[in-house]
């Protein structure tokens, strides 16, 4: 009877563990109701836009009359280390650093959700170096701090995409990445912070396809992913989002299921791309060589009337 009641005991207790664990996650904001913007962090691979505009999308057409607005600040070539090759760019410039403009871009959005989505740039294409792999560690818990700081109210991880070049395929600077994906999702079980694993799972497809097709490839100059990698990256943040959403093997199969989505991901993609490079150069950076934005104003007006064609949808 004594061991009975110890059992009995303990599942109740996990029970109100459980439920206790629920309630903080329905507690969390969803992304559709964030009355603040809704922020993206990272580098190259984020200001190309695409996955972001297909994550969009998809929150819209699962909800219609929600409509918070996605900022892309996404930077090319930047860090959250402070590290740089000697030559990057030919020696044009070093690598551009998140903490040099981060201030101002909190700042002047004042975001409800943040993704970041950082790694790619940190280990800069070389092997494994213990120094480098810190200096990502000591970038990562930095920036958890100053969101936290920043009071934002959901904090989601991205782990780095997979790399593809055609040399190196799944093993080379891969394993490099494996690492930092590995230890993030480490950080965020020991801290309770929400993450998305985007490494692995793009990394499976690629050697699933490579059997296949050995010529097969998710980025053309090994890096920068095209349709098919951001929609295996929109993918993983729309299952976590949305679980029950049906999500096709490509995105040209996902633009046939959904009425609309066809005739609504162009215009999203389009105004994410006035905004992005508006809100580069309102907030500042240090990167050369980027497209000047619109002024603010012209480009909400702009952002306005695309919202408008959106609702007629």
């Amino acid at each position: 009877m004594r061991i009975q009641f110890i059992f009995f005991l303990l599942l109740g207790l996990l029970s109100i563990s459980y439920l206790s664990v629920r309630g903080q996650v329905r507690h969390k904001p969803e992304i559709w109701d964030a009355a603040g913007p809704i922020l993206f962090l990272g580098n190259s691979i984020t200001y190309s836009g695409q996955y972001v505009a297909m994550t969009e999308s998809l929150l819209l057409t699962s909800h219609p009359k929600k409509s918070p607005m996605f900022c892309n600040l996404g930077l090319p070539s930047e860090t959250v280390s402070g590290l740089s090759e000697p030559n990057h760019a030919d020696g044009k410039f070093p690598r551009p650093c998140l903490f040099d403009r981060l201030d101002h871009v909190l700042d002047k959005i004042k975001p409800e959700v943040v993704f970041v989505c950082y790694g790619m740039n940190d280990g800069i294409y070389l092997p494994f170096d213990s120094s480098r792999f810190e200096a990502y560690k000591v970038g990562i818990l930095r920036l958890h701090e100053r969101l936290q700081k920043a009071e934002i109210k959901r904090i989601i991880w991205l782990t780095p995409p997979v790399h593809d070049d055609l040399r190196l395929r799944t093993a080379g600077y891969n394993q490099v990445l494996d690492r930092y994906a590995d230890w993030l999702m480490a950080e965020a079980v020991k801290n309770s912070w929400e993450i998305i694993d985007l490494h692995f799972p793009m990394k499976g497809y690629l050697e699933q396809q490579i059997k296949v097709d050995s010529t097969f490839k998710l980025a053309t100059d090994g890096v920068h992913p095209g349709t098919l990698g951001h929609w295996l990256m929109a993918k993983a943040i729309i299952a976590h989002l949305l679980p029950k959403m049906v999500l096709e093997p490509t995105w040209d199969e996902q633009l046939s299921r959904y009425a609309k989505l066809e005739r609504l991901y162009p215009l999203v993609l389009k105004r994410q791309t006035i905004m992005k490079d508006a809100w580069l150069t309102h907030t500042g950076h240090k990167r050369p060589g980027m497209t000047k934005g619109l002024p603010m104003a012209q480009a909400y007006r702009l952002y306005q009337e695309i919202k408008s064609k959106i609702a007629d949808l």
